[in-house]
């Protein structure tokens, strides 16, 4: 059994509506601003207790902890994340192009920073490969690598100290411009990275890691290429100087990676049924370490080692300030994309386990961690991939985790790091390279996005070639530019339809998918599915003008007998008052109408602004530009369903002069109702719909 709906009312127009159902207070906008602005500037404790909680969320949510029901998940979860940062954040120092030992100071003070101040209470912070790698081509690009250089030298000191000062001065930049953002509450910027870019952007930036780790895996003492196309650069490179492969860092790469990768995936596959996933990254490296420190690998066979890992706290020193206008550009990239792939994570976690994050917040938090990390020699940090879906798996609940894997690196800097001397450079690239399982397997999204939108699968694909084929910052700035040129495209040709109305209904639908609709006789009724604005006022125009059959022939020809019949109508009205008859067979509006409109089907035209979003100053002139040229060929012009924003500029643009105000209705079936007692009845105002 169906239900049924019968609807008796009065047909409504926009003046009739709001005199019936508006609001009569017109001063309510600028009240509640002066309210907001008063309350925004009130200081109480209770406003002061608010804020505190706001900007610093620990004192929100530390009160509220439930010891005894999250404590225990905290716990392994820091531990284990903990655990893997120490060859993670080596390994990505790599990338960076800096000493091992800012990796591990990069996987502290963000960490212990973000607890405080951020708002995602799955997330995991720290060294990430994408982020990494951008700022080593920065680094690399400003203090490149010499060929020849004794590591022990004075010099090498003095290289590592100009390297990790631009690395920390990039850190320094972000934090201040995710600050900046923070002030404006720029927060929604975000958005302009859609999912497909983000994907298409880290998939192909973990090309470019794994490019770059060639040579370490190899063994090859290499410079590196950065720009354009340094990605086939590296590649041959490599290929060229193959024959030079150091056969015992060849060795230890593939037995790592044959260790790695087969642990890595029972750890995937598994991570439901094992509670803590395999902590095979912090083993390999112990295990290696012992094995380069036994044999003796690296005088024996010239195998690149990690080196001095100083014991402590690093001093507080100041990055290399003189390099930001050299930076500048990079680090806006490097912001954006940190920012944009901490977000992510934070709202995907935060849905799956039904909590907020607030945007503007975690920028506060990833500006305080990056601002506040650089002067202690820290590169630039954010969300990770790896380490937040660990800490999930894990059991991680809370912020609070975040202490426990503070803890562990803590550790390492003050006891244990000295003791990875011997680690090969070979394991940390091993480490590199497997990290990256996520994002390779990200190209499983392409089917289901040619399935969904062709338009989104042409986004992934074009960031996903830019990126691999020229650069990592250029690539994200064609993809970028190139999804927000699909969004103009597609409001430039939005469809413009026709509307028909289904038999004993208030229902209009397009006529091409419907047809058991039907059209008004004598009314067009029209729907544009998009703004109208200065992009697409000349695709607007055609559309409309194709639709309702005015061309400028036609419109001329109706000019040119709209005068000769006013022409008729004044020399009629001269002479019936002369022989003192009144003759009024022309006078009526009416009477013109009808003697018009029976050489046209069309005698009045309906649009339907229910999907019309916003006009500006050129949609709304052109608006009226239609309204006269209906006007010329004696069709009536309606409106229906527009929203207080378009009715506004609408009639700021002047449009009631050329059309009657009482011809705007607020939906369309009241408009048909009065357009058609209009022509049954025009001399009785009759007001009813029935539906």
């Amino acid at each position: 059994m169906s239900a049924s709906v019968a609807v008796y009312r009065n047909i409504y127009t926009e003046d009739r509506f709001k005199q019936a159902y508006g609001s009569d207070d017109n001063t309510s906008g600028s009240l509640r601003l002066r309210e907001k602005l008063a309350g925004k500037c009130r200081c109480s404790r209770r406003a002061c207790l608010h804020l505190l909680r706001e900007r610093v969320p620990i004192f929100d949510w530390l009160p509220r902890y439930r010891l005894k029901k999250w404590i225990l998940g905290d716990t392994i979860g820091g531990l284990t994340v903990g655990i893997l940062h120490i060859p993670q954040g080596m390994a990505f120092a790599l990338l960076t192009s800096v000493a091992p030992i800012f990796g591990l100071y990069t996987s502290f003070f963000p960490v212990v920073l973000y607890m405080f101040f951020g708002t995602g209470r799955h997330v995991s912070t720290g060294t990430f490969a994408v982020v990494s790698l951008m700022t080593g081509s920065v680094v690399e690009q400003l203090v490149p690598t010499p060929l020849e250089m004794n590591s022990s030298s004075p010099e090498a000191a003095d290289f590592e100290a100009q390297r990790i000062g631009v690395a920390s001065a990039v850190a320094l930049l972000s934090g201040i411009i995710m600050l900046c953002m923070f002030g404006l509450q720029l927060g929604f910027l975000s958005t302009y990275l859609s999912e497909p870019i983000v994907k298409a952007f880290t998939s192909a930036a973990a090309f470019h890691v794994t490019v770059s780790q060639l040579q370490s895996m190899l063994g090859l003492r290499l410079p590196r290429h950065t720009g354009t196309f340094s990605l086939f650069k590296t590649l041959a490179s490599v290929m060229k100087n193959l024959p030079h492969t150091n056969m015992a860092e060849l060795l230890i790469s593939l037995v790592c990676l044959a260790v790695l990768v087969p642990i890595k995936e029972i750890n995937m596959r598994y991570r439901q049924r094992l509670r803590t996933p395999i902590p095979v990254e912090i083993l390999t490296v112990i295990i290696a370490t012992g094995v380069a420190y036994a044999s003796s690998l690296d005088s024996t066979y010239n195998i690149e080692i990690v080196g001095h890992i100083p014991a402590g706290f690093p001093k507080p020193q100041m990055p290399t300030l003189s390099s930001f206008p050299d930076i500048a550009g990079d680090t806006i990239a490097i912001t954006f994309v940190g920012y944009a792939v901490s977000v992510s994570l934070a709202m995907i976690y935060a849905d799956k386990h039904g909590y907020s994050i607030n945007p503007n917040q975690e920028l506060l938090a990833h500006g305080i961690s990056n601002t506040v990390s650089s002067f202690f020699t820290c590169f630039p940090s954010s969300a990770t991939l790896a380490t937040t879906n660990i800490l999930e798996s894990a059991g991680g609940y809370t912020q609070l985790s975040g202490l426990f894997t503070s803890l562990v690196v803590l550790i390492v800097l003050l006891l244990i790091g000295p003791l990875f001397y011997f680690l090969p450079k070979a394991v940390l690239a091993c480490i590199n390279v497997t990290s990256l399982r996520q994002m390779f397997l990200q190209f499983q999204d392409l089917p289901d996005l040619w399935r969904i939108s062709r338009i989104d699968f042409m986004v992934w694909v074009v960031t996903w070639l830019s990126v691999v084929v020229l650069n990592v910052d250029v690539g994200l700035a064609i993809g970028v530019v190139f999804s927000m040129m699909t969004v103009i495209c597609r409001t430039q040709r939005a469809g413009c339809s026709v509307l028909g109305r289904a038999s004993n209904t208030e229902i209009y639908r397009p006529l091409e998918n419907h047809s058991k609709c039907y059209e008004i006789p004598g009314v067009k009724i029209l729907t544009y599915n998009g703004p109208i604005y200065y992009g697409n006022r000349s695709f607007f125009r055609e559309e409309m003008s194709r639709l309702l059959g005015l061309t400028p022939e036609k419109i001329r020809s109706w000019e040119k007998a709209r005068k000769a019949l006013e022409k008729m109508e004044r020399e009629a009205t001269v002479s019936t008052v002369e022989g003192g008859i009144a003759n009024t067979s022309f006078s009526s509006e009416n009477e013109f109408f009808k003697s018009e409109k029976s050489k046209s089907d069309v005698q009045a035209v309906l649009i339907d602004c229910s999907s019309v979003t916003f006009v500006d100053v050129a949609g709304a002139r052109l608006f009226t530009q239609m309204c006269t040229e209906c006007h010329k060929v004696g069709v009536h012009v309606y409106l229906s369903n527009c929203n207080e924003s378009v009715l506004k500029i609408l009639t700021s643009s002047g449009l009631m002069t050329y059309m009657n105000p009482q011809h705007i209705f607020v939906t369309v079936h009241d408009a048909v109702m009065y357009i058609q007692q209009q022509k049954e009845k025009p001399t009785k105002n009759t007001t009813t719909v029935w539906v």
